[in-house]
């Protein structure tokens, strides 16, 4: 028994890092666990700090214990990678789970030691030490609230750190930040209007390190047999509350809006048809169906949407593919936003079309933020062993756009940002489609669409969704998402799902239509983020940079 003790004893902290792996990937589809992100740093953040007390190089131990629970929940909750590319999805968190590792030594460098007392030699002085195990140890740095409000504090803002640079750094994969978790509760995401997606990150990380030094602080005191008061977790908890009830409040008050009629076609193509020529007369006909049934509707829609990369050859080269849109726009009393491929001097874009007055009008947006092993490889005649992991699947590259393009439809009291697959993931991208200036008049309708149908009938999907709808309150807009296959629906300016597609089972994998009414604000009111954008991620960077400095300079001396 003796020996399996201690070969847990040894192993317990790489334990604890699977399980914070687990756990966090536990908070998203398809498990959506979301209370699971309250305690999902715990075991690594005990693991750094509670063990390896021996180990000669600490440091490289604490990074290790990042790097697996990175390399857990990234193999985990990204499993649907798989349906496109399964040497994508195991090598791929080889290095995303390096933010993670930075975090874990980060957890480390600041771990509050406590001073040993010295050696006492006469009787006298054993008395007196002895009396003292009444009192708590004014050397334990644990039952300090100030020393773990701001040890929480800097915890937290490295997370967001680690987490924003995870978003941008090589075009960045910012999927499922901690704060995501939250999607589902509306009260509590409203602070996403000032802080962006990462004030909620933050908030979640610094609870975490709280639950962790709670726990640690009642062992000393029950050790010392005195307690005192926990402003820390009070404090924490307060806050939480703070937030929950603004939330509650701003939810109360709606700006003025004015309903916008739209009609989304979820077309439900097989990926491997999209583009197959022999398929083209058949996506043709399922969509001009699917169309002809949003039409009939009473009133009919002023906006019909259909998925990214909706037809089988670019719209503006390909004659039998603008011959087929013209034609349904000039029968159709809607303007009609749709998905294609866009062609110029050889360069071959992703973008979105507006087709309004019958035809005669055509906006273009080429697609600025491109998905690296999706629509590019990095590197690609550098390096060309990526070229060769992702194969057929990107045989070449997509050119990015340049310019944040805003759609203005016949009403002209809409302006849409039109989005493009994963673009409403990225709160920094999305804000400067909202946020007016000389060339853009400023979107007060989002619209997403994209293809969801790589995924196959995968957690993707929803993932992509629980990532999209922070953009609704960051922005203070309403988004309408249309997708070939996943999840077509419209999303209030709170965050909240108003309609979705699903079918008779409840599944959103599913072919039809989803009309409705959005409400779209008629005051260009713009919030905080929209304004600032991620000034609160950047003085998160900040305080981790001079947190760095300082400790390492205070070792150096110390």
């Amino acid at each position: 028994m003796k020996p399996l003790v201690v070969k847990l004893l040894r192993i317990w902290p790489w334990l604890a890092a699977i399980c914070s792996g687990l756990l966090y990937t536990g908070c998203f589809a398809p498990f959506n666990f979301t209370w699971l992100c309250w305690i999902a740093l715990t075991p690594l953040i005990a693991a750094i700090w509670f063990s390896g007390g021996d180990s000669r190089h600490r440091w490289l131990r604490n990074l290790l214990l990042g790097y697996i629970a990175g390399l857990t929940f990234f193999w985990t909750a990204f499993f649907w990678l798989t349906t496109v590319t399964v040497l994508g999805w195991f090598v791929l968190p080889f290095y995303m789970a390096i933010y993670l590792a930075f975090w874990a030594w980060f957890c480390g460098l600041l771990q509050p030691r406590e001073k040993k007392r010295e050696s006492r030699s006469t009787k006298w002085d054993r008395m007196l030490a002895q009396a003292r195990t009444a009192a708590p140890s004014s050397r334990s740095p644990w039952i300090r609230s100030t020393n773990n409000l701001l040890l929480a504090f800097l915890v937290a803002a490295a997370w967001v750190a680690q987490e924003w640079l995870r978003g941008w750094v090589f075009s960045g994969f910012g999927w499922n930040g901690l704060g995501v978790a939250l999607h589902g509760n509306w009260p509590l995401i409203q602070i996403a209007e000032f802080t962006g997606l990462a004030g909620l990150s933050f908030m979640v990380a610094f609870a975490n390190v709280i639950a962790v030094t709670t726990v640690r602080r009642l062992v000393v005191e029950a050790s010392t047999r005195t307690v005192r008061p926990h402003f820390d977790l009070t404090l924490t908890l307060a806050s939480i509350v703070g937030v929950l009830t603004f939330g509650l409040r701003a939810t109360q008050v709606s700006p003025p809006t004015k309903p916008l009629r739209v009609a989304a076609v979820q077309s439900n193509v097989p990926q491997n048809q999209k583009f197959d020529p022999q398929f083209t007369r058949r996506i043709f006909d399922q969509f001009r169906r699917l169309s002809e049934i949003a039409l009939r509707s009473n009133p009919p829609p002023d906006l019909l949407i259909w998925p990214e990369s909706s037809m089988p050859g670019p719209v503006l080269a390909d004659r039998e593919s603008y011959q087929f849109v013209m034609d349904l726009a000039a029968s159709a009393e809607s303007d009609i936003l749709l998905g294609t491929i866009d062609e110029e001097n050889g360069d071959v874009y992703n973008a979105a079309l507006l087709v309004s007055d019958g035809g005669e009008q055509v906006q273009v947006y080429r697609k600025l933020h491109l998905v690296p092993f999706g629509e590019y490889i990095p590197g690609r005649h550098r390096v060309p062993l990526l070229a060769r992991i992702v194969g057929d699947q990107v045989p070449g590259d997509f050119k990015q756009g340049k310019d944040h393009t805003v759609f203005e439809l016949t009403n002209n009291d809409v302006k849409v940002a039109p989005l493009i697959c994963f673009e409403d993931t990225i709160g920094d991208l999305t804000r400067r489609f909202v946020a007016p200036n000389e060339n853009n008049p400023g979107a007060n309708l989002l619209v997403d669409i994209t293809n969801d149908g790589w995924f196959l009938h995968s957690a993707g999907s929803h993932q992509h969704l629980a990532n999209a709808i922070f953009r609704c309150v960051e922005t203070r807009r309403p988004m309408v998402r249309a997708a070939n296959t996943g999840v077509t629906c419209f999303v209030n300016e709170f965050g909240r799902v108003t309609q979705k597609l699903q079918d008779d089972t409840g599944s959103t994998f599913t072919e039809g239509v989803l009309t409705g009414e959005v409400k779209v604000p008629t005051e260009h009111e713009l919030t905080f983020y929209t304004r600032h954008g991620e000034l609160f991620t950047k003085l998160c960077a900040i305080v981790t940079a001079i947190a760095i400095a300082v400790k390492s300079i205070l070792r150096k001396f110390v």
